[in-house]
């Protein structure tokens, strides 16, 4: 059986995408140059690789321009967060947000100052939702 396939990201989709959201347009050499000083060295072809398959999900595009092709993101990376965050939520959660958060906590994922801005972002939302 296959691995399945998912329209959410690698990790190294993830990093890829990292560097083409840090621009308006970027060729493979220039990604190559920042995953290297990420201490990530990637062969040209294995990122033209990768970028095939973000480009067939949907997450760039590209155009050519004289001898390269240049690539542009096409999903913001707070959509692609969502995604990821969705996938986590519906494959390890059952789809409960609680859990997810629940687990956080327990695992001791969330420091105080976090937990203190995450209540005033929910005291915030209760407020904005009584409007």
């Amino acid at each position: 059986m296959g691995r399945r396939k998912t329209r959410t990201l690698t990790e190294l989709e993830l990093e890829i995408m990292q560097v083409v959201w840090g621009k308006d347009e970027v060729t493979v050499e220039q990604i190559q140059r920042e995953l290297r000083e990420r201490d990530r060295p990637l062969a040209l072809p294995s990122i033209r690789t990768m970028l095939s398959i973000l480009q067939q999900k949907g997450y760039v595009t590209r155009r050519r321009l004289s001898h390269a092709y240049h690539y542009r993101a096409l999903v913001s990376a707070d959509k692609a967060r969502k995604r990821i965050l969705r996938d986590i939520l519906d494959r390890a959660f059952d789809g409960s947000a609680l859990d997810l958060v629940a687990a956080l906590v327990k695992a001791d994922m969330v420091s105080e100052e976090e937990l203190e801005q995450i209540s005033k972002l929910i005291g915030e939302h209760d407020r904005g939702a009584k409007k």
